[in-house]
């Protein structure tokens, strides 16, 4: 990726996919075909072990639907101590060695909740102490030296709903206290919204810390009805937080050509969380999706 365009991708989440095996969600081929069908080029792995493990078999898969890989998602919860790193580097060491085997760049690195995703019950205090904001500093910074020095690979950070990291405040304290060289952002812009963050303020502030997009839309009246209501955030999605672009906010027109103005390559990955959907609900939202955000830019495109 040489050309300084936003790349528009797709991810598993937006064909309803949580999990490495669930029979709810669109068996792995099929994902597949209807993402090449649909138009895009460039996919994440999602979660492991939901596309092939084997790097020869899944190579081959991808290239008889012409598609390429862009990231790996792995999952971290280094506020909770440096025991924490071991813990979380055996299964991202397999999603990395799995990411740079496909010619991916990217690792997207999400934090723990800290509350429990179905009941909604408080497994940890909302607020870190100094202690286990530097742990956190800390965890981050060593995982991403890791994964660039043996892999290639770069670690985007991901905001995320119900974690430490989703307001402006939050996120603008994990960039100043982290090493760029190791650590960026995956701007998610479903998030931060969700969070009160500004995807426009983060790309215009931190310009050169934005390494990765995720594009997505939140619906104004049902995050209104989250927050009335203290929603977990997988309850919120079951109400319908996320919404099919353009219906809903930030306007992703506004951030694409935010991001169109750092002028250098970036991939955009839609992610529109639908778990659990019907088989024949995503493909037709991917379409219309694509073509939206295609019309978005003027040095915006699928490859």
């Amino acid at each position: 990726m040489t050309e300084n365009k936003l790349i528009i991708g797709t991810a598993p989440d937006s064909w309803g996919v949580w999990f490495a095996d669930d029979p709810k969600q669109t068996p792995w081929e099929r994902f597949l075909d209807e993402v090449a069908e649909s138009g895009y080029k460039w996919i994440e792995l999602g979660p492991y072990g939901y596309l092939p493990n084997d790097p020869t078999r899944l190579a081959e898969e991808l290239k008889q639907r012409d598609l390429k890989v862009t990231a790996g998602t792995v999952f971290t919860a280094f506020h909770r101590g440096a025991a924490q790193y071991e813990e979380a580097w055996e299964p991202a060491r397999k999603v990395a060695e799995l990411t740079a085997a496909m010619g991916g760049e990217h690792i997207v690195v999400i934090p723990a909740m800290w509350r429990d995703d179905v009941t909604g019950e408080a497994v940890e205090s909302g607020e870190l102490s100094p202690d286990q904001w530097n742990d956190l500093f800390a965890g981050h910074n060593r995982m991403g030296k890791v994964l660039l020095e043996d892999f290639g690979l770069k670690q985007q950070f991901h905001s995320h709903a119900d974690s430490h990291v989703g307001a402006q405040a939050d996120i603008e304290h994990l960039l100043a206290e982290t090493d760029p060289q190791y650590l960026n952002l995956c701007l998610d812009t479903g998030h931060a919204e969700y969070c009160g963050a500004s995807s426009l303020e983060l790309i215009k502030n931190y310009p050169d810390r934005i390494g990765y997009l995720h594009l997505k839309q939140i619906n104004p009246d049902i995050l209104r009805q989250v927050n009335e209501e203290n929603m977990t955030w997988a309850a919120a999605n079951l109400a319908g937080v996320m919404t099919e672009p353009p219906n809903g906010l930030p306007d992703l027109r506004a951030v694409i050509e935010a991001v169109e103005g750092l002028n250098r390559p970036i991939f955009g990955i839609v992610e529109q969380d639908m778990y659990p959907v019907a088989f024949d609900v995503p493909m037709p939202i991917a379409k219309r999706t694509r073509n939206y955000l295609l019309s978005c830019g003027s040095r915006t495109a699928v490859q």
